[in-house]
C-alpha cells in the first residue's frame, strides 16, 4: 500500500476523528478560537477543530490533501459547513462552524491596496457533496477580495472521495467590476499539486496594471439603508419618509445607495434591533451584491451595532454616526472641528469594546483593534482626557464670542439669526440679503460653521445677520451639546428668521422639528419671523402661499429669484424698531449716575450740557426705557 493510500485508510477509521493532526511545517502563535454556530457540537469535535490551527499548508499549495480530508471528515460527521481562512504563508487564521447550507464569514483584516488581493484564501465545505461555487460564494470572493474561494464537496458516507473546486478574481471588466473564474472539480491529489502562489502573483500583476488608472481607487461605498417601523416617529412622518431623508444624508456623505429595507416590528430586538432573522437575510443580500456599508435609520446601542456587524460582515453605521460623519466633512473652522470631534468622541466612548483607539492626531483615528481590557482602559482615559481638553478649548471660544456679543449689545447693533431645517435655503437667503457668496448648495448640511455678515435695512439701520447650522428631525443630542457655544448665538439673538422650505411635502413636520431644537437651547420664546421659502417651486394655481402670508409675522419669498424680499426686509425693520427706540432726555445733574448708565446700556447719539441738566439723544432697547421715562422731553 502506498503512503497516500495508507493515509486515506487511516482517515476512514472513526477513531482517527479525535486524533492529533501533525504540524507540517512550523507554528505561529495566533488566537485559537472556533467561531460561528457551536450549539450542539461536542467538545471533542471542537478540540479537533482547534487542533487544525497547528496545521501549516506547505508554501505555494492551494490546500493540502491531509487538511481537506480532515475538514471533509468532520463535516460529514456534524453535517454542517466549516470554513477556514489560510494566509499566503500557509497559516490557518480563522475557523468557523456554519449550518448545513451556509456559514458566516468573519471580516478580513489587513487588506492591501486596490490592485492587490487580501492575502487570505477561504476554504469551506459543502455537506451536500456539490463542489460548485454558489452565487453567495462568488459574492464573498469579490467583496472580500479573497486570494481564492475554495469549496470541498463532501461525499457521504465515503468522505475520502470528496472533490474540490475553487474560484479566483482574474481581472476587471469594462465597468470596473471584478471578473471571476471557477476551476475544477479536482480530486484531492490534483488540488494539492496546483502551484497556487504563482497564479496569485500573475493575477495581482494584471490587477495592478488594470487599476492604475481605474476609478476603483476612489469608488464610493455601495450602501444599503435599513429602517424600522415601530411607532417611534411622530407627527406626519412615516418610516418611508424618514428613510428617504436618510438617503439624502447618505448621498451627502458620498455613499451610493443601492437599496432600502424597512422592517416592521412591535418593538426593537435588544440584540439585533430588527431581529436576527432579518439581519441574516440582509447579510445574504450584502454578500450577493458586494455591499460595503449598511446604515440604520435609528441610533443603535453599542451591543446591537457589534452583533449586526458580526453577522453581516460589513461596516454598520446608524443615523447619528452618519450625521456626525457629514459634520466632520463640512467643518472648516477650528471651532467647528473641535465641536464635531467632541460630538464624535462622546458618541464613540461607549462603543470602543473590542477596539483600540489612536488619539495622537486630531480627529481620533478610531478603528483599530486593541489587544485587551488594559488597552481599552487606556483608550477610555485618552478619550476622556481629549474630551476635557476640547471642552476647555470650546469654553475659551465661547468666552470670546460672549465678549463680541456684549460689544454689539453696547453699540445697539441688533443681531438676527437664520434658523431652519437643513436645506431650507438659509445660506441662499443670507447671500441675497448681504450680497455675500458663502457656500450654498442643494444638499443637507451644506453649511456647518456659522457665518456672520452685516445687513443694511431699508431705514439705513445696521444689523448683524448670522447663518447657523441646519436642524433635522432627531438631531443627535451629542451635536446639540457640542454646538452649545454656536447655538448660543441663536438663543441670544434679538430676532430669529425661521426659514421653511414650503415646497417640501413635510414642511410642517420639518418646522415642528426646528421648534423642538429651539426649545432644547432655550430660544423658543424669542421673536420669530416665519419665512416661507421656495414659493417659486409651488404650482401657480396653489393658494398655499397666500394663506401662509396672512399669518402674523410671516412672509412668503423665494431666496433664489428674489420674490418677497422687500416685504421680508420691511418686516425685519418693523420688528427691530419694536425692540429699540430713539429718545431725547434731559437728566438733572443730581442724577448723573443715570446719564453714565446710558453710556453702558445704550448708544448715545448726541450729548450737551445744559443749565438744568445733561441733554442726551440715545438709542436703547424698549424694555430698558422704563427707568428713564421721567426724563423724556
Amino acid at each position: 500500500m502506498s503512503s497516500r493510500h495508507a493515509f486515506v485508510s487511516n482517515c476512514k477509521k472513526r477513531k482517527s476523528r479525535y486524533g492529533k493532526i501533525p504540524c507540517l511545517l512550523f507554528k505561529v502563535q495566533i488566537m485559537r478560537e472556533i467561531l460561528g454556530n457551536k450549539k450542539g457540537i461536542r467538545d471533542s469535535v471542537l478540540n479537533e477543530l482547534i487542533a487544525l490551527y497547528d496545521v501549516q499548508v506547505p508554501l505555494g499549495q492551494l490546500i493540502s490533501a491531509e487538511l481537506a480530508l480532515k475538514l471533509a471528515d468532520i463535516t460529514e460527521f456534524i453535517n454542517r459547513e466549516i470554513s477556514l481562512y489560510i494566509s499566503r504563508s500557509g497559516q490557518i487564521t480563522n475557523i468557523v462552524i456554519g449550518g448545513n447550507d451556509s456559514v458566516e464569514l468573519p471580516a478580513v483584516e489587513g487588506r492591501r491596496g486596490i490592485g492587490r488581493l487580501s492575502g487570505i484564501r477561504c476554504v469551506h465545505t459543502h455537506p451536500n457533496g456539490n463542489p460548485v461555487l454558489s452565487g453567495v460564494d462568488f459574492s464573498a470572493l469579490k467583496n472580500n477580495k479573497f486570494d481564492a474561494m475554495v469549496t470541498i464537496g463532501v461525499t457521504a458516507p465515503d468522505y475520502t472521495q470528496s472533490i474540490i473546486s475553487f474560484g479566483m478574481i482574474v481581472g476587471l471588466d469594462k465597468e470596473e467590476q471584478f471578473i471571476c473564474d471557477e476551476y475544477g472539480p479536482f480530486s484531492l491529489e490534483e488540488a494539492e499539486a496546483i502551484n497556487f502562489l504563482n497564479v496569485i502573483n500573475t493575477i495581482e500583476r494584471i490587477l495592478d496594471k488594470q487599476t492604475s488608472s481605474s476609478s476603483l481607487a476612489v469608488a464610493a461605498e455601495k450602501t444599503i439603508l435599513v429602517g424600522m417601523d415601530w411607532g417611534q416617529i411622530k407627527g406626519g412622518w412615516t418610516a418611508e419618509d424618514s428613510l428617504e431623508e436618510l438617503k439624502q444624508l447618505a448621498d451627502t456623505a458620498g455613499a451610493v445607495v443601492v437599496n432600502r429595507f424597512i422592517q416592521r416590528r412591535a418593538k426593537p430586538d435588544p440584540a439585533f434591533f430588527i431581529g436576527k432573522g432579518k439581519v441574516q437575510e440582509l447579510a445574504l443580500y450584502a454578500q450577493q451584491e458586494n455591499i460595503d456599508l449598511c446604515i440604520f435609520d435609528d441610533e443603535l446601542t453599542p451591543a446591537q451595532q457589534r452583533n449586526i456587524e458580526q453577522v453581516m460582515g460589513v461596516r454598520i453605521l446608524d443615523r447619528t454616526a452618519l450625521i456626525l460623519d457629514i459634520f466632520a466633512q463640512r467643518a472648516r473652522t477650528n471651532e467647528g472641528k473641535l465641536q464635531v470631534e467632541l460630538a464624535q468622541l462622546q458618541y464613540n466612548l461607549p462603543r470602543i469594546m473590542g477596539k483600540g483607539l489612536i488619539l495622537s492626531r486630531l480627529g481620533g483615528g478610531i478603528g483599530t483593534r486593541g489587544p485587551g481590557e488594559t488597552k481599552l482602559e487606556v483608550d477610555r482615559r485618552r478619550i476622556r482626557d481629549r474630551i476635557a481638553f476640547i471642552k476647555d478649548s470650546i469654553e475659551k471660544v465661547r468666552a470670546v464670542r460672549t465678549l463680541h456679543r456684549i460689544k454689539r449689545s453696547k453699540n445697539q447693533v441688533p443681531s438676527i439669526s437664520l434658523v431652519g431645517y437643513t436645506n431650507a435655503g438659509k445660506s441662499t437667503l443670507l447671500n441675497l440679503l448681504t450680497q455675500s457668496d458663502i457656500y450654498a448648495k442643494d444638499q443637507l448640511f451644506a453649511t456647518l460653521d456659522p457665518t456672520t455678515r452685516q445687513l443694511i435695512l431699508p431705514d439705513k439701520h445696521e444689523a448683524i445677520l448670522t447663518d447657523t447650522v441646519g436642524f433635522i428631525q432627531r438631531l443627535p443630542h451629542q451635536l446639540v451639546a457640542a454646538f452649545r457655544s454656536t447655538l448660543e448665538e441663536v438663543a441670544e439673538a434679538d430676532l430669529l428668521l425661521h426659514v421653511i422650505d414650503v415646497s417640501h411635502e413635510l414642511y410642517q413636520e420639518q418646522s415642528d422639528a426646528v421648534y423642538k431644537v429651539l426649545e432644547q437651547i432655550g430660544a423658543q420664546n424669542k421673536t420669530i419671523l416665519t419665512v416661507y421659502n421656495k414659493i417659486d417651486k409651488l404650482p401657480s394655481e396653489n393658494a398655499l402661499a397666500q394663506r401662509l402670508a396672512q399669518q402674523e409675522n410671516s412672509v412668503c419669498i423665494s431666496a433664489k429669484s428674489g420674490i418677497g424680499i422687500e416685504e421680508l426686509l420691511a418686516l425685519i425693520s418693523e420688528n427691530l424698531k419694536l425692540k429699540s427706540i430713539e429718545v431725547t432726555l434731559l437728566i438733572p445733574y443730581t442724577e448723573s449716575e443715570k446719564a453714565a448708565k446710558l453710556h453702558t446700556i445704550g448708544t448715545v447719539l448726541e450729548q450737551e450740557y445744559k443749565e438744568n441738566g445733561t441733554f442726551m439723544k440715545v438709542r436703547l432697547a424698549s424694555e430698558q426705557l422704563e427707568d428713564f421715562e421721567k426724563f423724556i422731553i
